[in-house]
């Protein structure tokens, strides 16, 4: 049995689709994120020493604990239990690509999301109100110089990625189009997608997908992101 170390509204709902796309036994251990900070609970940290999810524990090979949504959808797709299969044959070119994909999702793709995301609270409790406006100030400096640029040129780059295929690694959907809906949600969330077709229609296709659907029945919607 997995289980599935799962806060609220975070990257460990990809976690739970990808289960459910392989077809393997799990249960959820649920955590609540603080009201005021929106941080994972210290009691996470009883699990793994980082304290952050998505965390997995797997009862089959000695309470295994594995961190890092990447390493945890890998160690899913290669898990002898799997029923699915998210992977790409061995020395084609499309198992090239869903390593890249797969790993670009939290390497390059999600630093200037979160960057944004938390430049966006400068001008927010628990900032002290004097230091709002500064906070606010310096928040459009950086989001007009660095993160705007950034995050059209990777928006662009996703987009064309999908114009000749339907998923990242090609033809067959795999854990890299996983781990890359999130940072599309994300930009999504924030109203980035309109001029990007083929981004608009990848998230109609994983949402269309029956496991996408029982994932979002059991870890919350994943669109709430």
């Amino acid at each position: 049995m997995i289980h599935v170390h799962h806060l609220e509204s975070s990257r460990s709902q990809r976690v739970i689709w990808c289960l459910e796309e392989l077809g393997m036994d799990y249960e959820l251990v649920n955590y609540q994120r603080d009201p005021q900070t929106k941080l994972a609970p210290a009691s996470l940290k009883q699990v793994h020493p980082l304290g952050k999810a998505p965390i997995i524990s797997d009862a089959s090979r000695g309470d295994r604990v594995i961190a890092e949504s990447g390493a945890i959808l890998e160690y899913l797709v290669e898990h002898p239990d799997a029923v699915g299969q998210l992977k790409p044959e061995a020395g084609t070119e499309a198992l090239e690509r869903y390593r890249f994909w797969l790993h670009h999702a939290e390497g390059s793709a999600m630093p200037p999301l979160v960057m944004r995301l938390v430049f966006s609270r400068l001008d927010k409790p628990p900032v002290p109100w004097p230091m709002r406006p500064l906070g606010r100030q310096f928040a459009k400096g950086i989001e007009r110089s660095f993160l705007t640029p950034r995050i059209r040129e990777f928006s662009a780059f996703w987009n064309d990625a999908l114009a000749e295929s339907p998923w990242f690694a090609g033809d067959t959907f795999t854990a890299a189009d996983i781990q890359m809906s999130f940072p599309i949600q994300a930009l999504e969330g924030r109203g980035g997608l309109d001029t990007l077709p083929n981004l608009q229609a990848f998230l109609e296709r994983c949402r269309a997908r029956e496991a996408y659907q029982r994932a979002s029945e059991t870890g919350g919607d994943l669109s709430a992101i």
